[in-house]
């Protein structure tokens, strides 16, 4: 099957694309600090390579991938003191994310999975509060994989699950492999390791990247990101991305009797 990108088609061929058997991936990220050393993109990066690993997947297994522009613009209250970091308001990132679901459903895209890698609690309540709105419809079924829930962090790297993921090896390492042009390399290995968990940070009652110990705006080992992890990361949210949006397939066919 190929890969069909949106932005692409002519209105005839999205017709024709088969109600039952196509996917919509919608990627969302963040334009926002990491560190000194990686792009303001990072998360856009990261939540690219995350739908096209996933695409992948699904196309092997017979079914139409419609892939949709990422969604870059975000909730980012942790980093929004930092130059560059656009920080949107929460309600518009899930009204904006729910009306692309019932839009593409109204024209035969009944599933559409998010690729998200953008995990400050705002921006993740933001897309939580559109699949539950959008659950109440018959006609549109949204799917995420939320990363910081233990089923799917748990298959992610040991610095991801500590909770200092943010602009450390991690992250790094996937831009290493998809762009790696973008990293300033001769800055990142210089950087001491900053193993605060900001998950840790946030139950304690932090709201920004300084309150939570990283003044810096990075978490854990920056220095020690290597493309080969990043390629290796990649392949397990493709499967993530894959096993969700599945399952949801299954459990509405189930529910329909089909």
């Amino acid at each position: 099957m190929p890969l069909h990108e949106l932005t692409t088609l002519v209105w005839p061929a999205l017709a024709r694309l088969p109600a039952g058997r196509t996917v919509a991936i919608l990627p969302t990220g963040a334009i926002e600090v990491h560190g000194p050393h990686l792009p303001l993109g990072t998360d856009i990066i990261i939540a690219e390579a995350m739908a096209r690993a996933g695409a992948t997947r699904l196309l092997a297994r017979d079914l139409h991938v419609l892939m949709l522009p990422v969604l870059p613009y975000a909730p980012a209250p942790f980093a929004a003191a930092f130059a560059g970091t656009i920080d949107t308001p929460v309600a518009a990132t899930t009204l904006m994310v729910a009306g692309i679901a019932r839009s593409l459903a109204t024209h035969g895209v009944r599933f559409t999975g998010i690729a998200n890698a953008h995990h400050d609690p705002a921006h993740v309540s933001a897309l939580r509060a559109a699949v539950d709105d959008v659950s109440g419809d018959e006609s549109a079924v949204l799917v995420f994989p939320d990363l910081t829930r233990r089923r799917w962090a748990e298959r992610l790297t040991d610095e991801f699950r500590s909770g200092a993921g943010h602009a450390g090896a991690y992250e790094g390492s996937i831009v290493l492999a998809e762009r790696p042009s973008l990293v300033r390399t001769e800055v990142m290995s210089r950087l001491s390791p900053n193993p605060r968990s900001l998950v840790d940070a946030v139950r304690a009652g932090a709201h920004t990247f300084a309150s939570a110990g990283g003044p810096d705006a990075y978490f854990g080992s920056p220095a020690h990101a290597s493309a080969a992890e990043g390629r290796r990361t990649v392949e397990v949210l493709g499967a993530v991305l894959e096993e969700a949006i599945i399952e949801a397939m299954a459990a509405d066919a189930k529910r329909s009797g089909t």
